[in-house]
């Protein structure tokens, strides 16, 4: 992941590949909250980018 620096919001790209890394890195609930990030700035893809991290606190592995 690269440093994010400047004086503009992430896009959602951006938070998208932070919450990859996040999850490679064993960060389930960090992932999720990038996911609702570039969730929130990409609504038309919203279900399919939080389908891909569900969030920890709901979500059971069986």
């Amino acid at each position: 992941m690269r440093p994010f620096r400047g004086d503009r919001e992430p896009t959602a790209a951006e938070h998208l590949d932070a919450a990859r890394d996040m999850a490679d890195t064993g960060r389930p609930a960090l992932a999720r909250l990038l996911a609702e990030a570039a969730a929130r700035q990409d609504p038309d893809n919203a279900t399919a980018i939080l389908d891909r991290h569900p969030n920890p606190a709901t979500h059971r592995k069986d």
